[in-house]
Formats: structure tokens, C-alpha cells, sequence
């Protein structure tokens, strides 16, 4: 069963490990079909996925299919579906640029980039919890209603999307955005957009 969705979890997730975007054991992914969230497993490297790396679980968490452990992180997953119903499908990685400024405290809400602005308004900060902890799940799903891309503080990021390829579109954006703004230290600092301009930017989201 959810064998489309099993083999969406393993090319995304090579796509992610080919770019260093998921290194080693870390991070998880998941996809939303119907009343099953079909998610990668405790310990699993999203680079080197194989279909017994993943599980299919219910909306309470309990096994549905599969024989490993779901990712300890599958109350983030399942929270994030409840709050967004127009999420099928959530990302959870330590990419090197988005969790730079996640370890430094530091979230992405300066209005910078048009880009950024339209498409994720800004991107929060929330605050530390051990990982896997219920904590972490309360201190980030306060985000979720209005925002597709979350920092975790210390930690790293977590992405939703309508379907797995624009959660990872949204990703990478958000990553490359990252990188930009770091690079953009060297040159003196990012120059703000002025207020005006938000607004207009704004308007063009809502037409």
C-alpha cells in the first residue's frame, strides 16, 4: 500500500541527501493521503531511503503499516497536518544555512527578499525543546497556521506544502534564501526594503 507516496518519500529525500541538505541519520519527511501519514522511521537517512525505511501511521500516531519505529518527531508531523489542512506533506531537515541561523537564535523575518516576502511573509523562530519532547511540538506548531516554514531554535527547520514537491520547493527556497543573507554579511549587511514596498508585495499575495 501508498507505494506512490513511499517512492515520492525516496526520491525527494535522495534529492535532499545528493545536496547535503539532510546529512546522515537526520531529519525526517513525511506525506499526508487521506487519514494516513506515511513517514520515514527512527534512525532512517533520507539520502538512502528504502522502502522499509518507512511507515504508514493514523492520525494518533499508531502503526498502521511497517515494522520500525516512526520518527520521534511524528507528533510535529501530525500537529502540522492538524493545523493545515492544505498541508500533505512535511519536511523536517538540519540543512546547513537554514539551521545556522536557527543555532544562532536568529529567525528570517527581515523584509529582503520579494521573493521571500510573497511566498512565506517571513520565516519565525521558535524556541528551543529537546527533540522528539512534546515541548518542541507546543513551541513550534504556533506557527504553523500562518507560516509554511519554521526555524527551530538550536535544532533546525521544519516545511509544509500542498504536496511533497512544494514543501521541497519551499525548502530549498527558504535554504537558499538563508545562504544569501549570510552572504550578504560580508558585503556590509542586506538593505531593507522600505515599508511601502512590503505593502505592495503584500497586495500582489492577496489578488
Amino acid at each position: 500500500m501508498f507505494e506512490s507516496e513511499k517512492n515520492e518519500l525516496i526520491k525527494y529525500g535522495k534529492l535532499a541527501g545528493e545536496k547535503s541538505f539532510t546529512p546522515g541519520i537526520s531529519g525526517n519527511m513525511s506525506i499526508r493521503s487521506g487519514n494516513h501519514i506515511i513517514i520515514t522511521t527512527s534512525g532512517s537517512a533520507n539520502g538512502y531511503l528504502e522502502y522499509d525505511d518507512i511507515v504508514v501511521i493514523d492520525l494518533d500516531a499508531n502503526i498502521v503499516e511497517g515494522c520500525k519505529k516512526p520518527s520521534s518527531e511524528k507528533f510535529l508531523h501530525l500537529e502540522f497536518y492538524k493545523k493545515r489542512p492544505d498541508v500533505n506533506s512535511v519536511l523536517h531537515f538540519h540543512s546547513p544555512y537554514l539551521t545556522a541561523f536557527a543555532a544562532s537564535g536568529l529567525s528570517l523575518e527581515e523584509p529582503v527578499s520579494p521573493e521571500i516576502i510573497y511566498c512565506f511573509g517571513g520565516i519565525p523562530l521558535a524556541s528551543y525543546a529537546i527533540p522528539g519532547s512534546r515541548e518542541l511540538v507546543e513551541n513550534t506548531c504556533k506557527y504553523f497556521e500562518k507560516n509554511d516554514v519554521v526555524l527551530m531554535e538550536n535544532h533546525g527547520v521544519v516545511v509544509g506544502g500542498t504536496s511533497i514537491k512544494q514543501a521541497y520547493l519551499n525548502f530549498e527556497l527558504a535554504e537558499v534564501y538563508a545562504k544569501t543573507i549570510i552572504c550578504t554579511k560580508f558585503l556590509g549587511g542586506a538593505k531593507i526594503l522600505p515599508k511601502e514596498e512590503v505593502e505592495k508585495i503584500y497586495l500582489l499575495r492577496n489578488q
